[in-house]
Order: structure tokens, then sequence, then C-alpha cells
């Protein structure tokens, strides 16, 4: 059987829609345990500081009852902390947040607060948490990212899918070439290596041809493809393009 990269399946947007009338239904519950059945190897959830999609007790409900690991994003705040602290899930990533923003703009800025992030790396490092850095597909950065102490950078893929849905052909091209060298790098840093933003099945299957990259993070996509053909259906197409 062919090697395939590590899905990650993000369900913010359940929680989106459920939110949308106030009620209790769809389940980011129900929707992670039937990605774990057809073969996500991760959920990811965002805790944005609002708290307009995934709330408190979502994340509590999913560690308690998925056996596959749970990826918590978070921004760089003392409450976001101390909460990943008390939930010990496997990995923690760290993104960007503004609050007035649709969704996730671009990477970290590792020079921010750039103390308090490495003592917060380290603090759920202590742990046994896992650590990611959301960055820009930069060389600098990824060096830096390793400096602080991170375990795994994921580079944000948002720009390179812009280019691509506009067939922007040069700009695929040197975006393309940023995420390679960057994960290269990373690789050579011993930092694991993930991907995520605006993935689609052929960007998907694109950044997929970087072997360095070990995981992808794919959310938004993922749901609205999953309105029209069901979890378990989008999962499998997944699985079978992202094999190697």
């Amino acid at each position: 059987m062919k090697k395939r990269i590590r899905l990650g399946f993000n369900i913010d947007h359940v929680a989106t829609v459920r939110n949308a009338r106030g009620d209790d239904y769809p389940s980011p519950l129900r929707a992670a345990m039937i990605a774990q059945n057809n073969g996500a190897d991760s959920i990811t959830v965002h805790l944005r500081e609002d708290r307009r999609h995934i709330r408190d007790h979502d994340l509590i409900e999913l560690k308690k009852k998925i056996k596959i690991p749970l990826n918590l994003e978070m921004a760089l705040t003392p409450e976001m902390l101390k909460i990943a602290l008390k939930l010990k899930p496997k990995y923690v990533c760290i993104v960007p947040e503004k609050r007035k923003e649709v969704t996730t703009e671009g990477g970290l800025n590792l020079n921010y607060k750039k103390d308090y992030l490495k003592k917060v790396i380290h603090l759920l490092k202590n742990k046994n948490i896992q650590v990611s850095l959301f960055i820009e597909p930069d060389l600098k950065t990824v060096h830096l990212a390793k400096q602080l102490g991170s375990n795994n950078i994921e580079l944000h893929t948002g720009k390179y899918c812009r280019f691509f849905r506009e067939k922007n052909n040069l700009n695929i091209k040197k975006e393309f070439l940023r995420i390679k060298n960057s994960a290269k790098l990373g690789n050579m840093l011993n930092l694991g290596v993930h991907a995520g933003h605006g993935l689609n099945y052929q960007t998907s299957k694109k950044i997929s041809e970087i072997h360095e990259i070990e995981e992808l993070n794919i959310g938004h996509f993922f749901i609205s493809e999953s309105i029209f053909f069901g979890i378990a259906n989008v999962l499998k197409k997944f699985n079978k393009i992202l094999k190697r």
C-alpha cells in the first residue's frame, strides 16, 4: 500500500453552522467521530477568543471521546495557554488572531512577544504537548521557529491557493517554491512540517508532492464538500488523491 500524507480534519465550521441557530446541532463531536472512523489522522479545532465557532465544552467532549489526536489551534494569550495546559491535547498550533478577520489572514509574527512565545512553547512542551507554529513559508522564520524550541511548523498555504484560483501561473510557481524550500529547511532542522489554509483537492495534491511535508490540515473546503457528498466520502477521496 502506498504511503500517504497525514490528514487533519478541521471541524470548526460544523460549529459555525450549529451556532448560526444557537442550537445543539450539527454536532462537532459527531463530525469528528465520523472522520475518525473513515481515515482522518487527527482532528483540528481553533478555539477563538470570541468563541465564534468552537466552544469550550466542545474541547472537553472531543478530548474525552475521540481516539485520534486532537490538534488545538490557539492565539498567544494567557487565557488560551491556561486552557491548553488543562486540556492537554496531543498538539497545539499557535496561530495569529484578529477579532475582525473572517479567517486567519497569514502566518504568526515570531518576533512579536518573542520571549513570551518561547516561554509558552516551553510550558506546553513540559506537559508533553507537541507545539507547532503557523508561519509563512519563509526561511528566516523557519530558523526562528527552531530557535524558539517548537516541535513543528505549519506552513501557510493561503497565498498559494489564492494564486491557484486566480490561475496566476508565475506566482503559483514562486509560492510553491517558497513552500518547498521552507519544508526542506524545516526537515533539515528536524522540525515536523505541516501545511494548511485554503486547500482543496487540487492544491492538496500539489502540496503533497513536497515529500518533506508530513501533514495537511483542511477545514473549510472539507466541510463545504461534505454538505453535498458527506464527510466519509470526502475523506475517502482525499485519502485516495494524497497517496504518494
